[in-house]
């Protein structure tokens, strides 16, 4: 996820949920595609998370923080440990809650040419362009990586309808994520049945 915060634009690593242990270790859940790379990062910023989109306050700030350690959470899938230098018990630990770890989207890892990060998607309109003209069928909120081989978008309708895409490369004809658009063609009845059940 891109955040901006005193002009700088930023990439979303993960959001802390929190306290984990006795020592000032959080827990929090994955935002990044490449968790392997908390290894190589030292510094990082916290930031306030809020906002759908992303785009924060122009009088926000961004914290900088040293990542101490880390380790994946095993009791809960895309869950991560994180301990940063200073924080040293439950409370502090506590007040960082609902933060998120980010780090300047200059320093994020090069994709491939049909690659995209995942974060990029939340808060981008999705738009069905299977028929003649496109129609919006809401704002992108969530990405389920863990529903199965392909990773769900959670869309939430202009009515307040909770509508899931399959983020299928079948599907996908083009993100722009500067202008926060997605454009899939869906298949037909695909939206439809799911804001008739409500699901």
């Amino acid at each position: 996820m891109a955040d901006q915060v005193s002009g700088q634009a930023w990439v979303w690593l993960a959001r802390i949920r929190k306290a984990q242990g006795r020592k000032g270790e959080v827990l929090a859940e994955i935002l990044t595609d490449f968790p392997e790379k908390f290894a190589e990062r030292k510094r990082v910023w916290l930031l306030s998370g809020t906002g759908l989109s992303g785009t924060g306050s122009a009088g926000e700030s961004a914290r900088e923080m040293v990542l101490d350690s880390y380790w994946m959470n095993k009791g809960q899938a895309g869950g991560i440990v994180l301990h940063f230098t200073g924080v040293d018990s439950i409370t502090e630990a506590e007040m960082l809650r609902g933060m998120v770890v980010a780090i300047p989207r200059a320093e994020r890892m090069p994709l491939g040419e049909d690659e995209v990060y995942v974060g990029d998607l939340i808060g981008c309109s999705l738009f069905d362009v299977a028929a003649d003209s496109a129609r919006c069928i809401g704002v992108i909120e969530d990405v389920d990586r863990d529903a199965g081989p392909v990773a769900l978008l959670v869309v939430k309708s202009a009515g307040g309808a909770e509508i899931l895409v399959p983020f299928a490369k079948a599907y996908l004809r083009r993100i722009d994520p500067d202008g926060k658009r997605v454009e899939m063609a869906l298949p037909e009845g695909l939206v439809e049945v799911q804001v008739s059940t409500g699901s």
